[in-house]
């Protein structure tokens, strides 16, 4: 109980954080390419995590799952892109439609890779949660475009990203290599593409880029350790309370005001995120209860 209220705090925190990145993105999609601001971005980070680990043995560097290290960092490069496309193309509401597939693809993936089986009620708060979702736009999903391929591609990844992030989680318990080698992954690819689209910034996008990087590091460092204390397909429906943020960001930043059916669905991805924390707890205090009746 005490490992899910805990993961559940820090997605609360994360969605904050990864919120305030993603406003960033969007402002700075707008009149550079995505490689500029990935191959920066990324570079810092990895030079924040390089900082950290100094001299500090048990935060050091090393990983004892390089493939699967490797799998993550592709899967962090290939997911980013597709959500600053999104991000460029599609106003926040519309991807919020594509996130709430996130749990859904988690609990899959999750089956495949893991093992963790979600049970019969934790799939009904699944399906509740994507209902809330669809509800963020009233309008609907519409014709299908470039932003919804994008966007689509980005929840395939990015889930990916985050079931590798558990899998590694059960061997090691260094977080700061999971932020560190997905984001030099990013910044070394996106440096090689970095010639072809560079346009000169002015200092103040440039602190934007910064405060991005910082943003984004310890974003990761919170999800890394969240994806470590729950289930990857309870973790997932929680991020998408991270809509409560997009909507101030969105209102104060992009002027786009949510319609009433919007806090509905907010409402109900809400509860079944925080039904799916119930459930994860449930086993644990059936056990406890069966060990304290048969404990002679």
């Amino acid at each position: 109980m005490r490992a899910a209220l805990t993961g559940g705090g820090l997605v609360l925190a994360y969605t904050a954080v990864i919120s305030s990145a993603d406003a960033i993105t969007k402002l700075i999609a707008q009149g550079y390419a995505a490689p500029q601001l990935y191959a920066i971005s990324g570079f810092i980070v990895a030079a924040i995590s390089l900082a950290v680990a100094r001299g500090n043995r048990t935060r050091a560097l090393r990983t004892v799952c390089p493939r699967a290290m490797a799998l993550r960092a592709l899967a962090t490069v290939v997911a980013s892109l597709c959500f600053f496309h999104t991000f460029r193309l599609l106003p926040f509401a519309d991807v919020f439609v594509f996130i709430g597939l996130m749990p859904i693809v988690a609990a899959l993936m999750s089956g495949l890779m893991l093992d963790e089986h979600a049970r019969p009620a934790a799939w009904a708060a699944l399906v509740a949660g994507f209902v809330g979702v669809l509800c963020l736009m009233p309008g609907g999903i519409g014709a299908i475009g470039a932003g919804h391929l994008w966007a689509l591609g980005g929840v395939v990844t990015g889930t990916f990203s985050l079931i590798l992030s558990r899998y590694i989680g059960r061997h090691e318990s260094n977080a700061l290599a999971q932020v560190f080698y997905p984001n030099l992954a990013l910044g070394l690819s996106m440096a090689a593409a970095l010639p072809f689209v560079w346009v000169p910034m002015p200092m103040l996008d440039l602190a934007w880029v910064g405060a991005y990087a910082a943003l984004l590091f310890l974003a990761r460092w919170l999800l890394v350790i969240a994806l470590r204390l729950l289930a990857a397909y309870v973790v997932t429906p929680l991020l998408n309370l991270q809509f409560v943020w997009m909507v101030a960001l969105g209102a104060l930043a992009f002027g786009e005001w949510p319609a009433p059916m919007t806090w509905l669905g907010a409402a109900i991805v809400m509860v079944s995120g925080l039904y799916l924390i119930w459930d994860q707890m449930t086993p644990t205090r059936a056990q406890e209860e069966l060990s304290l009746r048969t404990d002679p």
